[in-house]
């Protein structure tokens, strides 16, 4: 997690091992938003979206088990609750970039699916986060008011796998309630007819095996049950952190039976490129290449993370790039990517023998993700800064794709199971994923006074290991990916 602190970014370590997602949480940059006023451009798919009374909340979920009461029950905080900046407020204010969704939907396509009626309707996104938010009903509210979305069908809360602790805003509740946030905000605002199903887990996922029995218990309930037919993970942890690949081999139940059942699973690939922390406290780093699981599962698609630069109307002004904020940040914050030291190269990569080798290889496909490109949340919960701030990471770039998929799932009437057959048969510079060549996910860091550089991968012509197969273009992804 980055926070910003007098005008410069620095890291907040102690929430930023949890979650395979990066946020932009500007803490004395959030007052600064806070205050100012919204421009008056219209949202470029309004005419698709119905406004939501400011201050209404959705109608509170039921969960297995009884949550704390949301703050503010009964409506958002009015303090809370201004209008959100543009991205050239954000960039006079604070320096980066701050997308409101429909730019992100103009910059994929997306106008085209909403207008044949595209929209994720009757179909369920799940995500999948440990703890949750406290608030999320009431913050998605805002934020689909704010932004003329209209509220999802349903916004469902389960927690299968044990009852959910009271919240307390420590560092680790903190972050992973704005992770929620994220996860939850902007999956809806791409596949705004979904139905969102929120899984929450007991305990705190950070590297190795800790937290994910959890979290693989609740989703192969999610998957018996048939609640849904696409799952965002933004969370994972380098494979060289758990006791052994029998042990990662033990947590894989939920995926082997949503390839079986016809659900897609979808994973961050993470953020600190081609490096990846090596401690829960998030102080140290690998200083060899590593990649993180669940993204590498061969049955898990796995999701990395572009630059995108946007004018007002969601228009690029440069093509995409392989996001890498590592220079700007002085420690490691670009997309993970590279390949697995427990998973041989599946099938469906045998075509790249001479880029991935005997292994299977990541990311599968990459979306925005850049720091210098964050996008917009509205989160309300106790201890976070409050209000809109600008979030990142490829914790953004997972629930993007799940948004998509939900919409490709609406379009060919089931679920589609594991995606990466396809994305591979479509490959990079098809109609369906626009090919990134350009950057790389090198980072550098400095530990105990030594500097040091682990050497990622670069972007080429086609699939490489760091940006995958490309970024999508969503009306002829959504099409291939129905017709299979």
């Amino acid at each position: 997690m980055f926070h910003r602190r007098d005008g410069c970014l620095t890291r907040g370590v102690a929430a930023r091992s949890i979650r395979a997602g990066l946020a932009v949480a500007l803490l004395a940059g959030a007052a600064v938003l806070a205050g100012l006023t919204a421009a008056s451009e219209a949202p470029a798919f309004a005419s698709h979206t119905t406004a939501r009374a400011p201050g209404r909340a959705l109608p509170e979920p039921v969960p297995f088990f009884q949550l704390p009461v949301p703050v503010g029950a009964g409506g958002i905080p009015a303090a809370r609750s201004g209008p959100p900046p543009t991205s050239a407020q954000c960039l006079a204010s604070i320096g980066v970039n701050c997308y409101w969704p429909y730019q992100i939907r103009a910059a994929y396509g997306m106008g085209q699916l909403y207008a044949n009626h595209e929209t994720g309707k009757g179909e369920t996104i799940v995500i999948v986060d440990s703890f949750g938010s406290p608030t999320i009903g009431h913050d998605l509210a805002a934020f689909d008011s704010a932004f003329k979305i209209p509220g999802p069908p349903e916004l469902r809360i389960i927690a299968p796998a044990g009852k959910i602790p009271a919240y307390y805003p420590n560092p680790a509740r903190v972050g992973w309630a704005e992770e929620t946030t994220l996860d939850v905000e902007w999956s809806h605002a791409m596949a705004p007819g979904a139905r969102i199903l929120l899984v929450e887990t007991p305990i705190n996922e950070t590297i190795g095996t800790t937290g994910f029995p959890q979290m693989i218990k609740a989703e192969n309930y999610v998957v018996s049950h048939k609640l849904g037919n696409v799952i965002s993970q933004s969370f994972g942890a380098p494979e060289q952190t758990f006791p052994s690949a029998n042990s990662i081999e033990s947590l894989r139940s939920a995926y082997k039976a949503a390839a079986r059942a016809g659900v897609s699973v979808l994973a961050a690939a993470g953020d600190e490129g081609a490096s990846g922390p090596a401690n829960a406290a998030g102080t140290k780093y690998f200083t060899r290449r590593v990649v993180s699981w669940p993204a590498s599962d061969p049955l898990v698609t796995a999701v990395g993370g572009t630059e995108l630069r946007l004018n007002s109307k969601g228009q690029r002004i440069a093509p995409d790039v392989v996001w890498n904020d590592t220079a700007a940040e002085g420690a490691p914050a670009a997309t993970g990517g590279g390949v697995s030291s427990v998973f041989a190269r599946p099938r469906y990569q045998d075509a790249l023998k001479a880029v991935v080798g005997a292994h299977r290889g990541i990311p599968d496909i990459s979306l925005s993700a850049s720091i210098s490109g964050a996008v917009l949340i509205y989160a309300s919960f106790p201890g976070g800064p409050g209000g809109w701030q600008p979030i990142a990471g490829t914790s953004e770039a997972t629930p993007l794709l799940a948004g998509i998929v939900a919409i490709a799932d609406q379009v060919a009437g089931h679920g589609l199971g594991l995606l990466n057959p396809t994305l591979y048969r479509l490959g990079a510079g098809s109609k369906a994923l626009v090919d990134i060549t350009s950057g790389n996910n090198s980072v550098f860091f400095t530990e105990s006074g030594t500097k040091h550089e682990v050497v990622g991968y670069r972007a080429t012509k086609g699939f490489d290991l760091a940006s995958g197969n490309g970024t999508p273009y969503a009306p002829a992804l959504v099409a291939a990916l129905a017709k299979g």
